[in-house]
């Protein structure tokens, strides 16, 4: 099965411009609570870097960041902010073995259908260098469905996460439970997971 939703990536591509330049203020803490589990200057993979809010707080604390998007559309806006190359990864093609040191996918890996992501979890996991670290988050819930925007999410439970990351390939998978909002500005219970190769 595809991990492409073709009316969420329709969204994205309309709204291109609106959502990767949308301002707001926002925090990086979880971000920084993971760039702290990594060395100084690792090699990190982002997926679905979006406007690039994320990127250009990784560079500037001195990460080697490859940022990826599967929008050709949004990819375009990051690569303009950020005048650095953004490639157009969708997430079925990460082809890449032992790689990188970590994977950041933020609000990004929600939007993959439940029958694929244990798949595309194996993907990363492939990507990573042993001890390798990989956070990503999801708008929890307890069955996929869509937004008013009409996009997919696959809105899982912190049990069905961790069936899902098959765990025993796993050092340590970590899930946390985290109130926080969105695109949609609604009230979101989020998950965050980060679990070490």
């Amino acid at each position: 099965m595809t991990a492409n939703d073709p009316d969420t990536l329709a969204f994205y591509a309309d709204e291109a411009v609106r959502y990767a330049n949308q301002t707001q203020a926002r925090s990086f803490e979880h971000l920084d609570t993971y760039l702290a589990l990594l060395s100084p200057g690792a090699s990190i993979l982002e997926l679905g870097c979006g406007g690039g809010d994320d990127t250009a707080h990784m560079l500037e604390r001195g990460f080697n960041v490859a940022p990826t998007d599967g929008s050709p559309e949004i990819a375009a806006e990051a690569q303009k902010r950020l005048r650095i190359p953004v490639s157009v990864l969708q997430f079925q093609d990460i082809i890449a073995q032992n790689a990188y040191d970590g994977v950041w996918a933020s609000a990004c890996l929600l939007h993959v259908p439940r029958t694929a992501l244990p798949d595309i979890i194996s993907h990363v996991h492939r990507a990573l260098r042993p001890d390798g670290q990989f956070f990503a988050s999801f708008k929890s819930g307890t069955t996929e469905g869509r937004d008013r925007f009409g996009r997919y999410f696959n809105y899982p439970s912190p049990e069905w996460l961790h069936d899902a990351y098959q765990a025993d390939r796993w050092q340590t998978i970590d899930i946390k439970t985290v109130m926080g909002s969105g695109y949609d500005k609604e009230p979101t219970e989020w998950l965050y997971v980060t679990a070490a190769k």
